[in-house]
């Protein structure tokens, strides 16, 4: 390892499982690459969902993955890994890491990094792999929780390729900001039966696509929603995954119900998503098409504030850690 990389570095602890204050800084030994792997001098860290439901001790990682917290970051890469052609050494990037990224030091796969868009910082950089790995992975069209970094990015990416999408929020100011930033329809869950609302905004055909992160007793009413042959990708389980639902919504219309995790995908299906939105999306950042969504800033050591504040929706767009500002 050069000597410019110090032997230990800080990193955000969960000291046990629990709630927001089990977080702490630490510090351990700083990691070095493997084959097809680069070190990442971490600027930024993205907060997301999974992040708090592994804190809790209910999403642990994959084996041979990094039990840090964290799976996203942006940053410089310091060290290349045996293999590794695609980066240099000085070059900046953001990558979806398996873990880890809640630290001064990350190791990701070569292949699941990005280039920062052109015109896009490294805070923005950052908030971008999670998000759109995962919307890229599922696509469209009714998005439930369209404030939140997926919904956002969702919406963003429907509007950019021409499809029309419908969004669920809990506020008004929520139901604006969705409007400004794309959806063509917002219902807010609070005030209306989306289910009804769908129907009275398609004509009674339905969505093509629903994209579920709270499962419970929207999974029957998602399939409500669909039109026939259309498909229900399910990211998440908010309200909970075990549910008594009517099936032959399925049979009746023919339905298809999927479901991802990102985390636990095959390397090489990231390394596809990762070119692809190279491809096709990175450029539609560049010509201002679609923009991230800073909600705030958290200096590293508020980690637990971070995850509060996720835990609350209070916000719309990303939630985010400053590390090591380059």
């Amino acid at each position: 390892m050069p000597a410019a990389i110090p032997a230990t570095m800080r990193y955000v602890k969960a000291r046990e499982p629990g709630l927001p204050e089990v977080l702490s800084l630490d510090t351990t030994s700083t990691p070095s690459p493997k084959a097809g792997e680069v070190l990442i001098e971490v600027s930024y860290a993205g907060v997301n969902r999974p992040d708090c439901i592994q804190r809790a001790g209910l999403y642990p990682p994959p084996p041979d993955a990094s039990p840090i917290i964290g799976l996203e970051v942006s940053g410089r890469v310091v060290a290349l890994g045996d293999g590794v052609s695609e980066w240099r050494v000085g070059d900046f990037v953001c990558a979806l890491t398996p873990g880890g990224g809640y630290a001064e030091y990350c190791l990701a796969p070569a292949a699941h990094c990005l280039p920062l868009p052109r015109g896009l910082a490294l805070l923005e950089a950052a908030s971008l792999p999670e998000n759109y790995f995962t919307v890229w992975n599922n696509l469209f069209v009714l998005v439930h929780g369209g404030s939140g970094g997926i919904g956002l990015a969702a919406i963003q990416l429907a509007k950019a390729f021409d499809a029309k999408s419908i969004t669920t929020v809990g506020s008004a100011d929520k139901a604006a900001f969705c409007r400004d930033i794309g959806a063509a329809h917002v219902i807010n869950y609070r005030e209306q039966d989306f289910v009804a609302e769908v129907a009275t905004i398609t004509g009674k055909k339905g969505v093509d696509v629903v994209l579920d992160m709270v499962g419970g007793d929207y999974i029957e009413k998602n399939m409500k929603c669909l039109a026939i042959e259309g498909r229900m990708a399910i990211i998440a389980f908010l309200q909970g995954s075990k549910v008594t639902v009517d099936w032959r919504h399925i049979m009746m219309r023919r339905l298809t119900i999927t479901g991802s995790t990102l985390r636990a995908s095959p390397v090489q299906r990231k390394a596809e998503i990762a070119a692809s939105l190279r491809n096709k999306v990175w450029p539609l950042f560049e010509a201002k098409k679609i923009k991230p969504v800073i909600f705030r800033v958290f200096p590293f050591a508020e980690a637990a504030e971070a995850h509060r504040l996720m835990e609350s929706s209070a916000h719309i767009g990303k939630i985010m850690l400053e590390v090591r500002p380059a």
